[in-house]
């Protein structure tokens, strides 16, 4: 147990719930701008070398992931504390890549981990838009401007160059966890690294987690009885702020274009649950 002095001790907690990065002026995403001051002040908050992160992700943009888990480790080195992870229904994809912040990483019984893996989804629309008579125009600078546009017949030319990206993406993924779980890991690459997933029994078999607890057990396992957590909240958008302009959006969010944005990215947000049964 670790020694102190204080009656009662204190173990900041970072809560990560939901998608990453993905985000609308009424539904904004886990992103390292709002939750960069939140991160900071956990590692601050506490003389405790320790600092305890609850994640419940089922994934999504793998830049605002790392961005994540590079402050969460830059901090980690620099306050020189512990980083303990405790997964609540899913640390999947970007969750997990999250969770390996970690230098443990714990679980529930019934959590859902892994799906270390790259997707990219669209719809086909082509016969669509000739079965109602419309005709799409649209004109580009750039031979490969308009590649993987929905509204064309598919480019073999295009999928192979997005799969070469997503190859990209994956192996540095790959590279993270072998990194980071180093010497831990205790199943073949083909099966951890195929995008499947697990329960936290089979992920700590696995070698992909380190065992079976929630935040407060293991806290007063180390730190004692009296031991408080004590969660930093992100900082919330104002209602101004929440009619931001749209990531990557080149007009201004009125609040009717606001709420088609957000009914499209519930769609989003409530497909990337479903995958793992929730």
């Amino acid at each position: 147990m670790w020694p102190f002095s204080r009656r009662n001790p204190v173990v900041p907690v970072l809560r990560f719930n939901g998608p990453i990065g993905m985000a609308t002026p009424l539904r904004p995403g886990l992103t390292l701008a709002s939750y960069a001051s939140a991160i900071e002040k956990a590692f601050l908050a506490s003389k405790l070398p320790a600092v305890a992160v609850i994640i419940n992700s089922p994934g999504g943009s793998p830049v605002q992931s790392n961005l994540l888990f590079k402050r969460i480790r830059q901090l980690a080195a620099e306050q020189k504390k512990t980083v303990y992870v405790f997964c609540e229904d899913v640390a999947a994809s970007g969750g997990y890549y999250l969770a390996i912040a970690g230098d443990e990483i714990y679980a529930d019984p019934s959590s859902i981990i892994g799906s270390i893996g790259v997707v990219s989804r669209s719809f086909g629309f082509v016969d669509l838009i000739k079965k109602v008579g419309v005709e799409r125009r649209v004109y580009t600078a750039g031979a490969n401007k308009n590649q993987l546009d929905p509204f064309l017949p598919e480019d073999q030319e295009d999928i192979e160059r997005l799969k070469a990206i997503q190859k990209d993406v994956h192996d540095v993924f790959i590279g993270l966890v072998k990194e980071r779980r180093l010497g831990k890991l205790k199943a073949p690459d083909s099966e951890l690294f195929s995008g499947a997933f697990w329960s936290a029994a089979k992920a700590a078999e696995f070698g992909l987690i380190d065992g079976i607890s929630d935040v407060r057990t293991r806290m007063r396992l180390l730190f004692g009885e009296k031991v408080r957590l004590k969660v930093i909240e992100a900082e919330k958008s104002g209602l101004l702020a929440r009619f931001r302009r749209a990531p990557g959006a080149s007009r201004l969010t009125t609040p009717g274009l606001a709420f088609a944005d957000d009914l499209v990215s519930a769609v989003e947000e409530r497909t990337l649950w479903s995958r793992f049964g929730l």
